[in-house]
């Protein structure tokens, strides 16, 4: 196989990313394909879709080896589950699979067809394999059992982010840093109220802390 496109989004490295897709609404993304895809044709009748399926490349997780178990950061990083039980990176081959909202479709730009994506999980660069609908009626299962994850998904932090650190932030950009961090980006075995963290988004670098379950913003500075 080889890649058709890769993802554009603010995320230039794998920390504060999203766990799963969905997860941040609020984060923008792009889907630009290479040059023998740039066909028009390829996205007829795409548009009547709101939802896609991205299968993708953790192309930065590649391994030679392979473990049949893995430790999940939500289960505070001291657990072992099996590889095929989880969605970590490091599996035998590195593939994703990420449902994300089609926002629009621009078939006229520079760079040929362009897919504008909201809730993606892929860091910049990115390579994409694959684009299929998302079909809600025999894809989506209200009844389905989410085993351990189902007790990871409840776990939020209130996001406290000052207003002059705020303003440093732009607008387009607030929604999503509240949300990103509202989903506590760190590792879940880090626990230390005095340590700064930070991570890079859409040219900043958002730095903050953890107080039990208050999040603290304490700066944002222009990378």
């Amino acid at each position: 196989m080889k890649p058709i496109a890769h993802i554009r989004s603010p995320f230039p490295t794998k920390f504060g990313i999203p766990r799963q897709s969905g997860l941040v609404p609020e984060l923008e993304s792009k889907v630009v394909f290479l040059p023998e895809y740039r066909v028009p044709e390829a996205f007829r009748e795409l548009d009547g879709y709101s939802h896609i399926w991205l299968l993708w490349e953790f192309s930065e997780a590649k391994r030679e080896t392979w473990s049949p178990t893995v430790r999940p950061p939500r289960l505070g990083g001291n657990k072992r589950i099996g590889v095929f039980a989880t969605r970590s990176p490091f599996r035998p081959n590195p593939i994703g699979l990420s449902v994300v909202q089609l926002e629009r479709i621009d078939l006229h730009t520079p760079e040929g067809p362009v897919l504008y994506v909201k809730g993606a999980d892929l860091m910049d660069g990115t390579p994409v394999y694959d684009i299929k609908p998302y079909l809600p009626h025999v894809e989506s299962i209200p009844e389905a059992r989410a085993g351990f994850s189902a007790k990871a998904a409840e776990h939020e932090l209130a996001v406290i982010i000052p207003d002059d650190v705020m303003g440093k932030i732009p607008v387009e950009y607030r929604n999503a840093v509240c949300a990103i961090l509202n989903q506590d980006p760190r590792p879940s075995y880090q626990n230390d109220p005095e340590r700064i963290y930070g991570f890079t988004f859409a040219g900043m670098e958002i730095k903050f802390r953890v107080n039990g379950n208050i999040l603290e913003v304490t700066e944002a500075e222009k990378i």
